[in-house]
């Protein structure tokens, strides 16, 4: 925790870097990514402060759309659709997925039933490899079904319908850096 700190503590010391973020931002686009620690989408896009606005859950999921009870993920989405204006949406997995993959292998979750109640949102349970620590397919297929979930939410149905937003699904390899993008035409995840 200590090198945390000091850089912390230290990151102020350039104020001239950070004064602009002051007047507001405009991200250009919303990524949507897992909380694992080992995804870090400034360092994988390369993106400067402003530039992207993220919204991380367990397994990348987007809950079903529901107006009876509107969800954080679903304000988030809304915010950077109808308010920021972001062009563009970016759903992004990632191998060695610890949620995609337990699903997958059916793993017994009750000792952690808000894991348990959350990884439900991700129906259908992903297919894949049980025996595969990548969980490639799997979190390849899972990436889709949240696209598709995606475009049950007005705010994107919408920018979709004005052609002013696109969505986008990739695969990110942690142990090798590697990102794919799927490809509609041939239905396949291909380097970027």
């Amino acid at each position: 925790m200590q090198p945390l700190i000091d850089n912390a503590r230290n990151f102020g010391d350039r104020p001239e870097e950070f004064a602009r973020h002051g007047a507001g931002q405009s991200p250009q686009v919303l990524f949507i990514t897992c909380s694992d620690s080992r995804v870090v989408p400034a360092l994988i896009t390369g993106a400067r402060p402003g530039q992207l606005f993220e919204l991380r859950t367990a397994g990348n999921i987007v809950p079903p759309h529901t107006s009876a009870h509107p969800t954080s993920e679903a304000a988030t989405i809304e915010y950077a659709v109808e308010v920021l204006g972001v062009r563009d949406i970016v759903v992004c997995g990632h191998s060695h997925c610890g949620a995609v993959g337990a699903l997958v292998r059916g793993d017994d979750l009750t000792a952690v039933p808000a894991v348990r109640d959350w990884l439900a949102h991700a129906a259908p349970r992903p297919s894949g490899a049980p025996e595969d620590p990548e969980v490639a397919e799997a979190v390849q297929c899972h990436v889709l079904t949240q696209l598709l979930r995606l475009r049950s939410y007005p705010c994107v149905q919408r920018g979709l319908a004005e052609d002013r937003l696109r969505l986008h699904g990739w695969y990110y390899e942690v142990h090798t850096g590697a990102v794919r993008a799927h490809r509609a035409e041939t239905d396949t995840f291909e380097s970027l």
